[in-house]
């Protein structure tokens, strides 16, 4: 069950992000969990964008993903994912597998603790 404090042992900064939601807890919690049901497809895309070496889709997924995870100040996974948005940004020639991995991972974290 998602709460502020699996969220917080998650890593979350949940201060921020309850400030964002103009101090309403259940209102961050609910935008929290709409993030599995609503970006579900933008994680799908940026893992195919990597899988076909498509940086400019890939950069599109993952500079979606990053305004939601920053919003909602979702921090295990919205550091990984600011950083290859800015290498996809810059066009980085690099093998991008290890990050997609690890912002995955984070993502299968999150949407454990969001299930009911």
């Amino acid at each position: 069950m998602l709460t502020i404090d699996s969220l917080k042992a998650f890593g979350a900064n949940t201060d921020e992000g309850v400030a964002r939601c103009f101090g309403k807890e259940d209102f961050y919690l609910r935008l929290a969990k709409m993030v599995v049901a609503q970006n579900q497809a933008d994680f799908d895309k940026l893992s195919a964008a990597i899988g076909a070496n498509d940086l400019g889709a890939a950069f599109d997924a993952a500079h979606s993903l990053k305004g939601v995870l920053g919003n909602l100040s979702l921090t295990p996974i919205y550091d990984p994912v600011s950083e290859i948005t800015e290498e996809l940004r810059a066009k980085v020639d690099k093998d991008y597998g290890p990050q997609l991995a690890a912002i995955l991972a984070k993502f299968d974290e999150f949407k454990a603790l969001c299930a009911d």
